[in-house]
């Protein structure tokens, strides 16, 4: 179950917010009723940002327009009444 803070809490207990952060997982804060940020440990970031490669990377390793083999269905066309 995600830990929701209002933003006003969250200031005047910043310490707490981030000490459940370490313990519990992610604190969710909001700001006039809507979710607005998210506090997570250094650990849970690295997480997040360690396994993904650049744009660069991404799109090289994409498969290439030349490793594709498009065929035509050889089926019929379907009779239309016109």
């Amino acid at each position: 179950m995600k830990t929701i803070w209002k933003l006003q809490d969250a200031k005047s207990r910043f310490s707490e917010l981030v000490n459940d952060a370490l313990k519990k997982g992610p604190q969710y804060v909001t700001r006039r009723g809507k979710e607005t940020v998210v506090v997570i440990s250094v650990k849970e970031f690295s997480k997040l940002i360690s396994d993904k490669p650049d744009f660069k990377t991404f799109l090289m390793s994409c498969p290439k327009v030349d490793d594709f083999q498009i065929e035509r269905s050889k089926d019929p066309s379907r009779y239309v009444d016109l």
